[in-house]
């Protein structure tokens, strides 16, 4: 009697079933990033801020540093350099807000650096500058209190509305 093993179709099958699937598997997940690390906006290194100290003018600043992200006007120039990194531990996740540093250079009213400062996200809090939504004040009430309450007068609306219709009754 011999002792060989037996390979049955279903075997095959399965055996072949499970590397496709295994195959599939390992594509798929190598589509999902993970650790991903954006640094967004300007990231200034020592050499560059050294070649704008306090006391010098406007287009040394601009030249040494660049177009800053953003300007304001209050008793005299500011400049704003904003920097973000953000991380998110998968691709189709929400990034989150690590660390933000904005460099302020503050000038006089003749245009000559009389300030330098460094915001962190420590500094500030965050918020949405851009936001596609208007507060408004009052309460917000939902769609059925809405319908209950009858566009404001309850159930004298309603009869107004229909005496309105027939003015005779």
């Amino acid at each position: 009697m011999s002792l060989t093993r037996r390979y049955f179709k279903s075997d095959i099958t399965f055996s072949s079933s499970a590397a496709i699937a295994l195959v599939i598997a390992t594509v798929g997940l190598t589509g999902c990033q993970t650790g991903e690390v954006m640094n967004n906006g300007y990231i200034f290194d020592q050499q560059s801020l050294a070649l704008a100290p306090v006391g010098s003018s406007r287009e040394q600043v601009l030249l040494s540093l660049g177009t800053p992200s953003t300007t304001a006007t209050f008793d005299g120039e500011v400049f704003y350099y904003i920097s973000q990194k953000r991380t998110r531990a998968v691709a189709f996740m929400k990034p989150k807000l690590v660390d933000q540093n904005i460099l302020a250079i503050y000038f006089d009213k003749s245009g000559i650096v009389k300030q330098e400062a460094n915001y962190t996200l420590k500094d500030g809090r965050v918020f949405d500058m851009i936001s596609r939504t208007t507060p408004t004040g009052g309460r917000d009430i939902t769609f059925l209190q809405q319908i209950l309450q009858g566009g404001g007068s309850g159930v004298n609306g309603a009869r107004n509305f229909l005496n309105n219709l027939n003015p005779g009754q």
